[in-house]
């Protein structure tokens, strides 16, 4: 019973607004010393060690990096204006351009709050300007946002490799077409819904801008090409298997350099706050891995996953009512805890479970992820729209970004219901 009272404890506390790290380290230590004394975290600095010393860890930092240089190259605001030079003029036009625009982020940067933060402060004024509906404008934008929690590179998928155990480079490839199906629903919803409503989202009738047509068609080509190398450089040499993605992540803080530098936008200083940022966001990540690791031994340790386990294999339905109930679970906790906590506490109760009843790692894995990205977007504590709230003019409520969220929250479960019970169809083998 230690172990759903440790659960009891952390949860309570996050909600009373107590640091993550510090609650779930602070838990550990806690009923670690009343279970079994000094005793039970003789080998906590060997598990430290050991993420010091991970290499698939190492391409967090990385990827964190190539994100912050390419959101400090102004790319967002090339790729907003290019898109939106291109879909402008049709209905839902700047909305269709947005999704498009968060899936290139999401596969060149993958940081879902500098995405949705960019995007709001560039694309939502535009779309209130020309008298988009708030709700169909926030949702685009938070949903576009946390594209980069499935599509690789993602941090998610890179912790979720360390736990299962499965290469990386397999996690990326599985996770592709699951992410693009995201987008193409999300397109598809918009397209759908201007149909009927042709007064959420009018078409925009662009002013010419400086130039003629060709000049114009030059400068979006010329914001789209270059990230999309940089993309096919770093994912292809994982996708193919030329680089692991530790190394491909090496490639893409150079090629992030190399683009500010294409567009004017280098100096040592802003090199100087890309590296400040990436330290505080790393140092943000393994922390609350640190804390997340010693609550998953001290729960280990006295029985906790022991007691899940017997639980979950005595469920009806086998594989599909763990599955189901996993899923539920999940998405419940991501009301209101991080990708983190729940990747390093939750996941390792689940993968042993998981592989008794012969899923496969990968499908599981993928399923996780979809599911994890929900959490970003699901009231009343999705981070993309605290993100958004941030940036927002006053006129957006906070109650119309969170029924802005709702469409989009509904195609997700909708994808994450089809990589369920279609798992034939993404390449995995339910077995």
């Amino acid at each position: 019973m230690i172990g759903l009272l440790m659960f009891a404890a952390a949860f309570i506390l996050l909600l009373v607004g107590f640091p993550v790290a510090f609650t779930f380290g602070g838990v550990a230590v806690f009923f670690g010393l009343f279970a079994e004394g000094p005793d039970m975290f003789a080998m906590m600095p060997h598990r430290i060690w050991s993420i010091m010393n991970n290499t698939i860890l190492m391409a967090i930092p990385m990827f964190i990096f190539m994100g912050i240089v390419l959101q400090k190259s102004k790319l967002a605001e090339r790729l907003l204006e290019s898109m939106g030079f291109l879909f402008g003029e049709i209905r839902g036009g700047i909305a269709i351009s947005t999704v498009l625009v968060g899936a290139l982020l999401a596969a060149s940067t993958g940081v879902v709050g500098a995405s949705v933060v960019a995007m709001g402060v560039i694309a939502l004024p535009v779309m209130l300007k020309y008298n988009y509906d708030k709700r169909l404008a926030t949702g685009a934008i938070c949903a576009a946002g946390t594209l980069g929690q499935i599509i690789p590179p993602s941090i998610v998928l890179i912790i979720l490799g360390d736990v299962f155990q499965e290469p990386v480079g397999d996690l990326f490839k599985a996770a592709l077409w699951p992410g693009l199906l995201l987008v193409v629903f999300y397109i598809a919803y918009i397209v759908i819904i201007t149909i009927f409503n042709k007064d959420l989202a009018p078409p925009i009738r662009l002013q010419e801008l400086t130039g003629s047509k060709k000049h114009q068609i030059f400068q979006a080509l010329k914001a789209i090409i270059p990230p999309l190398v940089l993309i096919i450089l770093v994912l292809g040499s994982i996708l193919i298997g030329v680089a692991t993605p530790t190394e491909s992540s090496s490639v893409g803080g150079i090629g992030a350099i190399l683009l500010a530098t294409l567009y004017g936008q280098f100096s040592v200083k802003m090199i100087w706050k890309s590296s400040l940022e990436t330290i505080k966001i790393s140092s943000m990540v393994f922390a609350i891995l640190i804390g997340a690791t010693a609550f998953s031994m001290v729960f280990t340790y006295t029985g906790g996953d022991l007691l899940v386990e017997s639980f979950m294999m005595d469920l009806p339905g086998e594989k599909r009512g763990f599955l189901i109930l996993s899923m539920l679970v999940i998405m419940f906790l991501g009301f209101f805890i991080d990708f983190i906590e729940i990747s390093y506490i939750v996941v390792p109760i689940l993968v042993p479970i998981s592989a008794n009843l012969g899923i496969d790692p990968l499908w599981y894995a993928i399923l996780i992820a979809m599911n994890l990205q929900t959490s970003f977007l699901t009231p009343p504590f999705g981070f993309s729209l605290f993100y958004l709230k941030g940036v927002a003019p006053p006129e957006v409520s906070t109650t119309d970004i969170y029924k802005g969220v709702m469409p989009f929250i509904v195609l997700q479960v909708v994808v994450l219901s089809i990589l369920v019970i279609f798992p034939e169809f993404f390449g995995f083998s339910p077995h």
